[in-house]
């Protein structure tokens, strides 16, 4: 089977923020064909950060650096401001984690997911509320006319993820990071969202990260998968009886496995990850 497409390249990427020099994101490094590609970790280990620096969507605070931070081939740091805004939501796609809080609370519904499509499709009015009715139907919404007039507050959490779904991959985006995009979803619906999501990937030949601290979820989901700690990438696996650092290990710990109930969840053994680390 042939190697997936390059649609991003990273090489020693480290974001540091204010004076202090403290570094966030410190050395990561990976390559993202048309997959998935699952970044994991706990809150503070730097995957939020991760996503945002490849997207550049920092705040004036941050200092992104990196060898190497290609897109499609061509390097994503030097552009400007005003080439990446075109590259946004247009050619990179962002999801995030909760749409009570990504979408506009003024604008219906079926007005934010049409000025996706003004915006990068350059088409008119009426053809945009039409793709957007569209992309609305693709994502399994049902009486798209009436979901349109709504606005965000009036929708379910899962509704609502879909319409951000919609929204970022109309123009069929070739990078799509998912930052937490189930984590405000009731369990019954975080897999037919995620299902949603991969549907359009595969159709868009896109390459996705999907950022979760859920590493069951994510082995699951994803062809590879990034442990995040403190900023670095301390393991790669494909699944995870592959697992060898006590970080990776205590996280798969942590989380409820049905097939294996136990009375007490285990928690980080932090002693033994930083001694890990201090000998790498």
């Amino acid at each position: 089977m042939p190697a997936p497409e390059t649609v991003l390249s990273v090489r020693d990427l480290a974001v540091r923020f204010g004076r202090s020099g403290v570094r966030a994101v410190d050395g990561v490094s990976f390559d993202l064909g048309t997959e998935r590609l699952g970044i994991v970790g706990e809150s503070g280990s730097g995957k939020s950060t991760l996503g945002r620096a490849i997207m550049r969507l920092l705040p004036n605070a941050a200092h992104v650096e990196a060898t190497t931070l290609d897109f499609d081939g061509k390097p994503l740091l030097t552009r400007p401001e005003r080439e990446m805004r075109t590259l946004r939501g247009n050619r990179m796609a962002l999801i995030m984690q909760d749409p009570r809080y990504s979408l506009n609370p003024v604008l219906s519904v079926g007005k934010q997911v049409a000025e996706a499509a003004l915006l990068h499709a350059k088409i008119g009015k009426k053809d945009a509320y039409a793709k957007a009715a569209e992309m609305l139907a693709r994502v399994r919404i049902a009486d798209v006319e009436r979901v349109m007039g709504l606005y965000p507050h009036q929708i379910s959490g899962g509704m609502g993820q879909r319409v951000m779904i919609a929204m970022m991959l109309l123009a069929k985006p070739r990078l799509v990071v998912a930052d937490e995009p189930t984590s405000a979803l009731d369990v019954s619906v975080r897999g037919d969202v995620l299902n949603l999501l991969d549907d359009l990937v595969r159709e868009n030949n896109s390459g996705l990260m999907l950022i979760s601290h859920d590493i069951r979820m994510v082995a699951a989901f994803c062809q590879r998968i990034l442990v995040m700690y403190k900023g670095r990438v301390v393991e790669t696996l494909t699944k995870l009886d592959e697992a060898q650092h006590p970080y990776t290990r205590g996280l798969i710990a942590s989380m409820p496995d049905p097939r294996n109930p136990v009375r007490r969840l285990q928690t980080l053994d932090r002693r033994a990850i930083d001694a890990m680390e201090a000998r790498t």
